[in-house]
């Protein structure tokens, strides 16, 4: 999910805010740029365009949150966004002993939690709605194409290790041999 860069505006017009600075921080929000921007039934959006004042119970000091987008529809609705991967949005599962990494995805929680809270707040007082966006949504939504899944095992193994660990045999390709209509 690690992949950003400068977002190109098809629509200018529909772009809340300034369309030569818009920049995505996941492929999954690309994905979604496209998608506002191509919707008819989109009146406007904007990504990082709107901050909300939230305070962080790690560090007990107040900082600023930029949601992902801003979607106004044309029947008025309008919606924050967080697009974040779903194991995100849920607490880590505790390990037998608190680990960094187990800490890092506690505080992570928490960070988002907190301002989560604060972004409810704020749509609340607007009459707008506040939505995460995760990988099953946007699948769900048809933003992002199912991740591919094999369908099982391939047909039979192209290398398999040698007793002992001698090297590798290589094993025959199956094959079917089809009738020739003779």
């Amino acid at each position: 999910m690690a992949h950003s860069g400068q977002y190109k505006v098809k629509n200018r017009q529909k772009y809340a805010g300034d369309p030569d600075k818009v920049v995505y921080r996941s492929s999954w929000e690309k994905h979604a740029f496209e998608w506002c921007d191509r919707r008819s039934d989109i009146k406007h959006w904007s990504s990082e365009e709107v901050i909300i004042p939230y305070y962080y119970a790690v560090d007990k000091r107040g900082h600023r949150y930029f949601p992902d987008l801003k979607i106004t529809f044309k029947s008025g609705k309008t919606i924050l966004v967080e697009i974040k991967p779903d194991k995100e949005t849920a607490p880590p599962v505790k390990p037998s002993r608190k680990t960094k990494r187990y800490l890092e995805e506690s505080m992570t929680y928490v960070k988002n939690q907190n301002k989560w809270d604060a972004a409810r707040k704020y749509c609340k007082d607007r009459k707008w709605t506040f939505e995460i966006w995760t990988e099953h949504t946007l699948q769900r939504m048809g933003i992002l194409k199912k991740a591919f899944k094999p369908m099982g095992k391939p047909p039979g193994k192209l290398k398999t290790a040698s007793p002992r660990g001698k090297g590798l045999k290589i094993a025959p390709k199956p094959y079917k041999k089809f009738p020739t209509g003779n």
